[in-house]
């Protein structure tokens, strides 16, 4: 798939807060497009006069026809990005690495498990596995976070519910919280994994995710067939400058997006 390198100027159509200091924003060409994204894949958002910083896809295709990027702010380009009202101007450049790869799901039952912000790269695939039905045998979405006010699309993952099983967990309850309490693995057992047909993409912090997929593994499904979205500090994002470095992997080229069976390995390599 063709890539951008350098940045087009793309406005901000429309935003929508999902928490405290979460805001998702839905970006339109202002003149020419970049290539079309695929569930999984990112982008560098330039915040002009502050910086760049790689950003997954949670939409690709919002209410304007624009790519949708969930967005926390928890740097100095984050925190820009999350102030962003419509009309405003951003750089995008992309697409970028590896996304899910959802042919290798077809025919089998496919789990999402996100925790946190990890729900944003995995909702195009809940997008798109809701307008395959046909597709995948039985399509289940777990979801975890830390409070009740952390998750994400709660009015629209409502509407998930019927199509696909979805259950949801928090660390810590809040009044008026009368869901399931403790950690994403929690609800594995809620789901009747059957070993030989199961998929499952994974995204989260990357403590969820190593404790996830051992789940699955110690369950029986083959690890080539968890899929886990890894995170490093990307910074050039075409795989020249060496910071999103794990192990033989550069995540920005060869990722995020890996199998866990060659992800098992290096997750114990600590990031520089």
């Amino acid at each position: 798939m063709s890539t951008v390198p350098s940045p087009l100027p793309y406005r901000v159509a429309d935003t929508r807060p999902e928490t405290a200091d979460t805001r998702s924003l839905e970006l339109v060409p202002v003149r020419l497009e970049l290539p079309p994204f695929s569930p999984g894949q990112f982008a560098m958002i330039y915040a002009f006069g502050v910086g760049e910083v790689p950003i997954s896809v949670s939409a690709l295709r919002g209410r304007h026809g624009g790519l949708a990027f969930t967005v926390r702010a928890v740097g100095a380009v984050s925190t820009a990005l999350y102030r962003l009202r419509p009309g405003d101007t951003v750089g995008l450049s992309g697409p970028y690495g590896v996304g899910w790869d959802l042919d290798a799901a077809v025919g089998h039952d496919v789990l999402v498990i996100a925790g946190g912000i990890g729900l944003a790269p995995l909702r195009p695939v809940v997008h798109t596995a809701l307008e395959r039905p046909a597709a995948y045998s039985r399509f289940g979405i777990l979801v975890g976070a830390r409070t009740p006010g952390d998750l994400l699309y709660r009015g629209e993952s409502e509407s998930w519910r019927g199509p696909a099983r979805v259950a949801v967990t928090v660390d810590r309850p809040g009044p008026g919280w009368h869901g399931a309490v403790g950690i994403v693995t929690t609800l594995l057992g809620r789901f009747d994994i059957q070993s030989d047909r199961t998929c499952a993409l994974v995204c989260g912090p990357e403590v969820m995710i190593r404790h996830t997929a051992r789940a699955l593994t110690d369950r029986g499904v083959p690890p080539d067939r968890v899929q886990v979205s890894l995170e490093r500090n990307m910074r050039c994002a075409t795989g020249h400058c060496g910071h999103c470095q794990l192990g033989p992997l550069l995540l920005c080229r060869d990722g995020p997006v890996v199998g866990y069976d060659l992800a098992e390995p290096l997750l114990g390599v600590r990031e520089l």
